[in-house]
């Protein structure tokens, strides 16, 4: 099939784009989709609509922040009121500390927050306020997590850095990481090991590895990085971008009941508008300007549309039906895919995120999931997209569902993976 016949227009803009755009995207996995991107006209519930008029059930989602689907009426109307009454104040607004409250009543770890504009900007404040705060210099973290894209986490980083095999950006000077250590994930040994010879200021871990595929942790691995950490002294910092709100109102910490000195939150939070937060006890956060020495700063901090579509999210979330047809819908999902792939694989799911892997008998950390059939990966999300569902182009992403995924919409997501997977052996 020749797709340029099937989609022109996304075709001559994907060749305008790249006159325009390093690799023709401003985010690197969108590239990943071939032979070229579709380009979105609108999306609506389970549903995006592409520039030609073709309709895909989304399981992307953003890559995590819409777990009520595209264009919610809560949080659309609710954007519509505040862009009424403006949407750039460069002061404090009610909505942020209407959103704290929500963040701090359901976060364990949460007693103060500073919001920032991305996970990014979270996880780089976070690593600059652990050392800050215990006045150390190394940081731990692990083969595969990707914690954004700055300097002291694009050390074998996961997400899109693996799937374009640059786990190792150049312009990363050898002094700044020489202050970062890595260890397997899902192995406590190495951090044991490291954390007795090395004076560590924190250790930074996707509690649920979500851009590596999916992996969850082994039944000690997190309880075992708070011991060590709170007997060494070090932070520990969830990386929640993912996980928080996703795996429930209390994120991953609640989930796997591990408390940690930081938590960084992004996505879901913002109800699909730019955010980060920096969550932690009083005395962590308080370390930060004004109160403290470590700086940071923000014109758009708590941007109040970001503030209202994400206070008007988790008030939807904590109806809790959200949570419950987002997590029957994966399961009845990953099961099926699980019962049609006919190769050798294996399934994880965690909750309402889930990721397949081909060829491969266990996939519990980095080094698994790139032993899978990542080739055989791509021809099936593009057999996909040909039968109307959009899945991540990368093995290394996560399939989340919605409150907009229910039965209607899982039934037609099975009978394309039966077409699809009916051809995998």
């Amino acid at each position: 099939m020749d797709l340029r016949r099937c989609s022109i227009l996304s075709y001559e803009l994907w060749n305008e784009a790249k006159n325009l755009f390093a690799g023709g995207v401003n985010s690197p996995v969108r590239a990943a989709v071939k032979p070229y991107p579709f380009y979105t006209r609108r999306a609506k519930g389970a549903y995006i609509e592409t520039e030609d008029s073709k309709q895909l059930i989304d399981y992307v989602l953003g890559y995590g922040p819409l777990i009520l689907g595209h264009s919610h009426p809560k949080v659309l109307n609710a954007v519509k009121n505040q862009l009424e009454k403006g949407w750039l104040y460069g002061t404090p607004s009610v909505a942020e500390i209407k959103l704290a409250e929500k963040i701090t009543k359901h976060v364990p770890s949460a007693e103060m927050v500073r919001f920032v504009n991305s996970g990014t900007e979270a996880t780089m404040t976070a690593i600059r306020l652990s050392r800050g705060f215990t006045g150390r210099k190394k940081i731990i973290k692990f083969d595969g997590n990707y914690h954004g894209a700055h300097d002291y986490v694009l050390m074998d980083a996961g997400s899109a850095a693996s799937e374009f095999g640059v786990p190792f950006s150049l312009g990363i000077p050898e002094e700044v990481a020489s202050t970062v250590i890595v260890c397997p994930y899902n192995d406590i040994s190495c951090v044991e090991r490291t954390i007795r010879k090395e004076d560590v200021a924190g250790v930074i871990v996707e509690p649920v590895m979500g851009n590596m595929g999916v992996i969850p942790p082994n039944s000690n691995f997190l309880k075992d990085l708070r011991s060590l950490t709170r007997e060494f002294n070090s932070l520990l910092i969830f990386d929640e971008v993912i996980t928080g709100f996703r795996l429930g109102l209390g994120g991953a910490q609640s989930y796997f009941g591990v408390k940690p000195d930081i938590t960084t939150l992004g996505k879901i939070i913002g109800g699909g508008f730019p955010i980060g937060a920096i969550c932690g006890s009083r005395d962590v956060i308080s370390y930060l300007t004004p109160s403290g020495k470590v700086f940071n700063a923000g014109t758009f901090n708590a941007n109040p549309v970001s503030m209202i579509a994400g206070l008007a999210t988790i008030e939807e979330l904590e109806k809790g039906n959200a949570y419950r047809i987002s997590e029957k819908a994966a399961k009845i999902l990953a099961e099926e895919i699980d019962s049609l792939i006919k190769i050798e694989h294996v399934v994880n799911r965690v909750f309402n995120f889930f990721q397949f892997f081909l060829g491969v008998k266990k996939v519990e950390n980095a080094g698994d999931a790139r032993k899978s059939l990542r080739e055989v990966y791509v021809k099936v999300h593009e057999a996909l997209l040909r039968e109307g569902v959009f899945v991540p182009p990368s093995q290394f992403e996560a399939l989340f569902t919605s409150i907009a995924h229910d039965d209607d919409v899982i039934n037609r997501t099975i009978e394309a993976f039966r077409r699809v997977l009916g051809e995998v052996h």
